[in-house]
């Protein structure tokens, strides 16, 4: 476990990265952080409980996590993690990173599923993106519209509870992808097979967060 900003930092961003000039835009927090935030290391299957609902935690994207994803819904195969999580107290506020719409929202059910989950549309230098938050509580997908726009800053959605986020402590999995998802769901992590494709579909979400680890 790494301890703010201790683990090695890197640039993520760059210009005109698959048609989006990523410096050019100046992106809201999607959650306000901490200086003193903790970044985890799940490589060697560490405990999730490490999301302890008051530290406030960053999980990390393209992490190989054994021995955390251990409902059938994984198949016992997909365990590399194609998102960002940024743990918290429960209630967090959840913001869009940028002027959009409301995609599709719903509830996904499964045991270790995303519970609660808003998927967002933006539209970058001309180029589509779509951007899953995961793990909200029951308030931040009732009252919603598919084609509601959104500004940035706006808050979307909540940091829900294990009863109703799919049964994880309280966090939040961003997500970004190229291509639409055909509803309110993303392959949160992939398998070793599907590993080169999804990194191709879902890039790093610090593109719109800013560098964190």
């Amino acid at each position: 476990m790494n301890v703010g900003h201790a683990v090695e930092r890197r640039c993520v961003r760059g210009s005109h990265v698959n048609g989006i000039d990523w410096d050019a835009h100046d992106f809201h927090p999607v959650v306000e952080l901490p200086d003193d935030y903790v970044v985890l290391d799940l490589s060697e299957g560490a405990p999730v409980t490490l999301f302890d609902g008051r530290t406030c935690t960053i999980g990390r994207y393209d992490e190989l996590r054994p021995n955390v994803y251990n409902t059938p819904l994984f198949e016992g195969v997909r365990n590399i993690h194609m998102g960002i999580d940024i743990g918290g107290a429960i209630g967090t506020d959840v913001h869009a990173f940028a002027d959009g719409t409301i995609h599709s929202f719903g509830y996904n059910a499964a045991a270790g599923d995303y519970g609660h989950v808003v998927i967002t549309q933006h539209t970058l230098n001309g180029v589509d993106l779509w951007a899953l938050f995961g793990h909200l509580d029951s308030g931040s997908t009732a009252g919603k519209m598919v084609g509601q726009q959104v500004s940035a800053g706006e808050v979307i959605g909540h940091f829900g509870r294990y009863t109703e986020n799919g049964g994880w402590p309280p966090h939040v999995h961003i997500q970004l992808s190229y291509v639409e998802p055909e509803t309110h769901d993303m392959p949160g992590v992939v398998s070793k097979d599907d590993h080169a494709q999804a990194l191709k579909q879902y890039p790093d979400p610090q593109l719109v967060l800013g560098t964190l680890y």
